[in-house]
Parts: C-alpha cells; structure tokens; sequence
C-alpha cells in the first residue's frame, strides 16, 4: 500500500513512476503526466500497449464517486443535510472544491492503481525478465 500511495513501481517498489514527485509544483498541470518509458531500476515498461491509460478514466471516477460518498457521509454526521435550508448546496460546493483541488493527484494515483492491476510485485525483479504485454 505505501508503495501505491508513494506512486512507486509496482514490480520493484523501489522507482519513481513519475519523473516530478509533487504534481502541483515544478511546470504546472501541463506536466502532470510526465513519465518515463520505464523503471529506472527494474526496467519495467509502464505503458503495456498503445491507449493502455484510457483504463485509468474508469479507475478516476471510481476514486471521485468514493471521495464524494465520504464527504457526503463526514458532512451528514458532522453538520447535517435538511431539504430546509442550504445545507445540501454547501456540501456540494464544498465536494466540487475537493474534488477540483485532487484533481491532478488523482490523475497520477489512477494510473498508479491501474498499473498495479496488471503488474505484479517480484522481490526477485534482478533476476526475471520484466513482464511484457503484447497487443
């Protein structure tokens, strides 16, 4: 898990997935998807085939329907929904804001996610060959 949240790769755990670690600093947003060919350690290639990230679109909304049901869950308890008054509006400006604001980090952690569900982790990655998808 903390190699998945610290976006290393999933066969070695030990290389960067994206060539800057924060995606609100350095070039702004035009850079977010910066990524190299493969891991600099282990050599596994991260794009298995041609259109591989488009998967990663699903894997985002799932992540934006679960932060929503969160939030809508922590403002229920905490500060209540009533069809009475505004409450219900502010919660979702409030969701909207959480939401803008993850972006481009959500972005990076689906494709992270996505990739692990395909790559395996290998403690012996010196030794085998990096696994490889034909399309």
């Amino acid at each position: 898990m903390w190699s998945m949240f610290t976006m290393k790769c999933p066969r070695c755990r030990r290389g960067r997935m994206f060539t800057n670690n924060n995606p609100y600093k350095k070039f702004g947003l035009r850079h977010v998807f910066d990524m190299p060919e493969n891991c600099f350690v282990c050599h596994q290639r991260y794009e298995m085939e041609t259109g591989f990230w488009y998967g990663t679109g699903y894997v985002s909304y799932a992540l934006a329907v679960a932060i929503s049901v969160a939030t809508f869950i922590a403002w229920w308890v905490l500060i209540g929904i009533s069809v009475d008054d505004n409450r219900i509006f502010a919660w979702l400006g409030f969701n909207a804001a959480i939401l803008v604001l993850a972006q481009p980090w959500l972005m990076r952690f689906s494709r992270v996610l996505y990739l692990y569900f395909f790559v395996r982790y290998d403690p012996d990655y010196q030794v085998h060959e990096p696994q490889k998808f034909d399309a």
